[in-house]
């Protein structure tokens, strides 16, 4: 059992891009900020710009970079997409594409990733690297994620990278306690599990132990309404 890795994605990860750092050019004592690191760094921005604090609140950019960066969009992404640069136009925040930039081009040259480098790293990873990537997909023979309707693109898409050499992949969920879409969560990565991957057993615990049969009741006639399950 000593070779068995357990801990969250991002703990992982940043084990991985420690071990493999100087392939995406960084040291690999690189620091992670926190959320509030990253927002020091957005209100300097912002300052040095002398944009509008109104306009340009610190916490919603960062929260904008984040959900991009969880959707496989890092700054250059962004920038060639027509419908975001739109977006930004409409809601005079034409800036933000320029933040973005800023932003990234500081963490590198600090040689610091926030949270979600930490997942975008990864898949560009092994995404241009194939040699390391087969290197954890035979690490990883086995993997078992909990949670899974709480996991967004990113995750799902670097879960999809390490399985496809031995497709055993075990995911533990309840697509009905799917709460984190404000942060990027994606409960689709759970409902359509079965159609990416074929030969899928399905193991369902209907057994109730900690609520009584009035909140599952309650719970179950909510959950009903649910079109997409």
């Amino acid at each position: 059992a000593y070779s068995i890795w357990m801990g969250t994605f991002h703990s992982i990860f940043a084990k991985i891009l420690r071990e493999e750092a100087h392939i995406i050019q960084y040291k690999n004592n690189f620091t992670i900020y926190d959320n509030e690191d990253s927002l020091k760094i957005i209100r300097r921005i912002i300052k040095d710009k002398k944009l509008d604090k109104e306009v340009y609140q610190s916490k919603y950019i960062f929260s904008r970079i984040s959900i991009m960066k969880n959707q496989l969009i890092d700054y250059k992404e962004y920038k060639k997409t027509e419908e975001l640069i739109n977006y930004d136009k409409i809601n005079k925040r034409t800036e933000f594409v320029n933040i973005f930039n800023e932003y990234s081009n500081i963490c590198h040259q600090a040689n610091c990733m926030d949270f979600d480098d930490l997942l975008l790293n990864t898949y560009y990873l092994f995404r241009d690297n194939p040699e390391i990537l087969e290197k954890y997909q035979v690490l990883f023979k086995y993997i078992l994620i909990d949670e899974y309707q709480d996991t967004n693109k990113v995750q799902d898409k670097i879960i999809k990278q390490l399985g496809e050499k031995y497709k055993n992949i075990c995911i533990v969920g309840d697509d009905s306690q799917s709460i984190y879409s404000f942060r990027g969560a994606n409960v689709k990565n759970m409902l359509n599990f079965k159609l990416f991957y074929k030969n899928v057993q399905e193991f369902k615990l209907e057994q109730n132990y900690r609520s009584t049969k009035n909140i599952v009741t309650v719970a179950n006639t909510v959950i009903s309404n649910n079109k997409e399950k």
